[in-house]
């Protein structure tokens, strides 16, 4: 039987990368994002290289909608057997200029919607005994950041990955959660640090990464290392 994955937030960076190396590993893929065009091209990708793949539109951010959702994805690649989460609200915004109410608009994508997306797919890995849930966020999730402040979305992300991961690791369902401490390839922010960096002007001093590397990682630790979580770079 074909196993499936559903990659939500399958943008142009590490999504579409988790995307393309779980088709090569013979999985099913459902890929969800907001833009319909963008998610069409990546499924045809995907079918050219002899994969199973359904490009579902779908706004994150709306979690009263993820029920809904939830069963698009069932009718697409059925009951998944992995899960990965990638979508993360702009959390740029300086720690003295975050308010209540920005907050309010980061919880959706930060929290709202991963548990709510657990809520619908963790009863079945449950009762298979086998599994997996992964995210991949920014590496604010583990440390306050005064020109990130939105990382506070993230690191709730990630008290409830951990908690996920105790409850579950004895029941045959992975959790895992990647903090990246890198601009990634292929994304509109790495498109913005090479520009002002060809500009002269001042840039991040972190490193680029491919988002094939970053996919691998989640792969090996997802069928090998299944650690509750890791960094990049380590």
């Amino acid at each position: 039987m074909t196993r499936s994955i559903a990659v939500l937030g399958a943008g142009p960076g590490l999504g579409q990368a988790v995307a393309h190396r779980y088709a090569r590993e013979g999985y099913a893929v459902a890929v969800v994002a907001r833009r319909q065009e963008a998610l069409d091209g990546l499924a045809e990708q995907l079918t050219r290289a002899g994969a199973q793949a359904h490009a579902i539109a779908a706004d994150l951010a709306d979690t009263g909608a993820i029920p809904a959702l939830a069963e698009r994805i069932r009718a697409a690649v059925g009951d998944v057997d992995a899960l990965y989460y990638g979508a993360a609200a702009n959390g740029f915004v300086p720690v003295l200029e975050l308010t209540p109410e920005r907050v309010d608009e980061l919880m959706p994508l930060g929290v709202h919607a991963p548990l709510s997306l657990v809520r619908e797919f963790l009863p079945f890995m449950i009762a298979q005994g086998d599994g997996a849930i992964l995210s991949a966020q920014g590496a604010s999730a583990l440390h306050g950041n005064p020109d990130i402040a939105g990382g506070l979305a993230l690191a709730a992300q990630r008290n409830l990955l951990q908690a996920l991961h105790a409850a579950v690791a004895g029941k045959g369902v992975y959790v895992g959660g990647l903090y990246i401490g890198a601009a990634i390839e292929n994304t509109p922010f790495h498109a913005q640090l090479e520009s002002a960096r060809a500009a002269g002007n001042p840039v991040p001093d972190i490193p680029s990464v491919d988002p094939a590397v970053l996919a691998d990682l989640l792969w090996t630790m997802h069928h090998q290392t299944r650690p509750p979580e890791a960094t990049y770079p380590s």
